[in-house]
Formats: C-alpha cells, sequence, structure tokens
C-alpha cells in the first residue's frame, strides 16, 4: 500500500546533483546519458517534479565559473529536448502543471551559491531568460554576495550586491534559497524578503547541531514568508553519528520540521550525492571523507518510496504525507515561480 500510495502522490525532490555527472560526459552523450542512467532511477522513484541544481566545484572558480554555469545550464536543455517525451524544463507552474498532465518530469533549474554570478546582479535577468528560477547566494564559504553557514562566526549579513541580488530575484521570479546560507544572512533576508523563501536542502537544528541545518525560529520565519523547508537526507545532517544514522532519523527531522513549519511548508531536499561523487572522482583522487553520503536503502531516488512508507508508519495523516513528498512544493513553484513583479 506504502508503494502504490507513494507512486499516486505527487513527488518533488528540491535538490540532486546529478547534472554534476551528465556535465562530466561529452556533450554529444548528454541527453542519452540522463535517459540510460537517471531517468530510470527518477521513474522508480516516484519523481514528478526534479530541481537541477547548477552547482560550480572549485576547480572552475573564480575564472571559469560563469562559462561552467552556462554549460550545466545548456546541458539541462540539451537532455530536456533530447528527452521530451520524458521530461520538460519548466518556466512556472502552469509549465509544472502541463508536464504532470502529460505523464512527464517536470525540471526545474536552481543556481547553488550563484558564483558565475560574483557581484554582477544585472545578470540574473540573463539566466531568468535561460530558464533559471531558483537560486542561493553563498555556499560553505564568503561570496561577494554573502556568507556561507561555515562563516557563521562572522555574523556577516549581506552584502549590498546580497541585498540588489533578493530585490531582483523577488522582482524576476526566482525563489530564494537560504539553504547554506550564513545565520545572520538567514534573518537579514528574512527581515527584507517581500515574497516566499525556501531552503532546499536543510535539516532541523534542534535535532542536530551542525551550522547547515535550521534552527527553529528560522524554520517559523521561513514558514511566514508562506515558503518551504526541504529536508537534507545526509546523514552527516541528520546525527551526531553519521555512520550509525537511519531512515528512522531522518524521519525524526521530518516530524520535527512539520510540527515547526506546519504541513504546508515542508517537503523533501534529499540531496542525493553518492553516486554523483562516485560518477565523476576520477580513480587517481580518491578521497575517504569518513564519513556516509547518503542512508542505508536511500542512496538516490529508487529509495524514496521508503520514506513515505516510515511517515506513514509514524501515523502522519495520508493529507500530510502527500504535501510533504511534492504537495507544498508544487503549490509554492504554481504561486511563485517565474511570476514577475512589477510593483
Amino acid at each position: 500500500m506504502p508503494y502504490e500510495f507513494h507512486h499516486r502522490a505527487v513527488v518533488a525532490d528540491t535538490h540532486n546533483d546529478l547534472l554534476m555527472a551528465v556535465t562530466a560526459r561529452p556533450p554529444r552523450r548528454w541527453a542519452a546519458f540522463f535517459r540510460d542512467q537517471w531517468l530510470p532511477q527518477l521513474r522508480e522513484g516516484g519523481v514528478d517534479l526534479q530541481v537541477l541544481p547548477v552547482f560550480i566545484d572549485d576547480r572552475f572558480r573564480p575564472e571559469g565559473a560563469l562559462r561552467e554555469t552556462l554549460r550545466m545550464i545548456e546541458c539541462a536543455h540539451t537532455l530536456a529536448e533530447g528527452n521530451a517525451d520524458a521530461v520538460r524544463l519548466c518556466l512556472d507552474g502552469d509549465d509544472i502543471d502541463a508536464a504532470l498532465a502529460e505523464g512527464r518530469i517536470a525540471l526545474v533549474l536552481a543556481l547553488e551559491s550563484a558564483p558565475g554570478v560574483d557581484a554582477n546582479v544585472e545578470l540574473f535577468p540573463t539566466l531568468h531568460r535561460l530558464g533559471v528560477r531558483i537560486a542561493s547566494i553563498a555556499h560553505w564559504g564568503r561570496t561577494p554576495l554573502a556568507d556561507g553557514s561555515g562563516e557563521d562566526a562572522t555574523g556577516s549579513r549581506l552584502t549590498e550586491a546580497g541585498v540588489e541580488a533578493l530585490a531582483e530575484m523577488e522582482r524576476l521570479g526566482i525563489l530564494f534559497d537560504v539553504s547554506h546560507l550564513s545565520a545572520s544572512g538567514v534573518a537579514h533576508v528574512l527581515e527584507l524578503a517581500t515574497r516566499p523563501v525556501m531552503a532546499t536542502h536543510s535539516s532541523s537544528r534542534a535535532l542536530r547541531d551542525h551550522h547547515r541545518n535550521l534552527t527553529d525560529a528560522q524554520i517559523r520565519s521561513i514558514a511566514a514568508t508562506g515558503g518551504t523547508v526541504c529536508v537534507n537526507f545526509l546523514p552527516e545532517f541528520l546525527a551526531d553519528d553519521p555512520a550509525a544514522c537511519t531512515l528512522d532519523r531522518l524521519t525524526d527531522h521530518i516530524e520535527h520540521i512539520t510540527e515547526i513549519a506546519g504541513a504546508d511548508h515542508v517537503g523533501l531536499g534529499p540531496d542525493f550525492i553518492q553516486e554523483v561523487i562516485g560518477d565523476t572522482t576520477p580513480p587517481c583522487c580518491e578521497t575517504d571523507y569518513g564519513f556516509p553520503w547518503s542512508l542505508p536503502g536511500i542512496e538516490g531516488p529508487r529509495g524514496l518510496p521508503l520514506v513515505t512508507e516510515a511517515l506513514l508508519n509514524r501515523g502522519l495523516p495520508e493529507d500530510v504525507v502527500r504535501k510533504i513528498l511534492g504537495g507544498n512544493v508544487l503549490d509554492l513553484f504554481r504561486k511563485e515561480l517565474g511570476r514577475p513583479n512589477y510593483n
């Protein structure tokens, strides 16, 4: 029953770095590699709406960041055009609804930390024209727009360019993503935001005291904007002992955030990175990171029905589980994606 329920629901994954794996192939292989390697996983996992973050690896920064950003965006368009029977790159809620009605997976482009923009906020309209509909402005460290959560000790707010970026994103209808942003940066965004903001892949700091997670106060404030907090599945962000982390602990985080934010403001941002790392790290450079990249049985999209089963087993009502799986993200995207604000 949980498996059937899962596949009847709208399932949204707001963070999967699969574009990194696809762009590691020659461009002529992009569409076919996605079809062979990733499309079956998304289908088996019941994914209906997939956010595709554009993450720029350190080796491209700073000089090659914009070039690689454009290359990854082109990859997203290429794989969508080459698999038009199965997926659709969506610019707004109407596109998403059309894709779902046709049985296609709705793809949405996001920027992670936007290193290709740097302080040139005037590039956001260009990236919007290319299909970007979600963006964050920092990763672990410092950018010209803001500090990432790894720099929490600085107490830094958004820079002047960061404030301009938030305003420009709101004007264009690009959702602002606070995942990876420093605590003081999140506070600054929440002071200034006039439209909903979201966290595409963040868990609960009350359950795991890690700078990448959100406090209860931050979660409440994001919900108050009308946004969503989408829970990260990485064991490092779920438990003090990541090696012993299980699906049960992930369910704790989802339940806690649902209790704090309300059932209308929670989603799933799994951050499936294990296969991407294995697929893009040359054998000569393999690294022991000292912690697992995934939960047992949920190494990738195929494991998502197990999350549904766990939530139902906790006694969450079916209507709430549907919201968590993707209903809330779908509602947010319908209202906000690509909707310009000319006021």
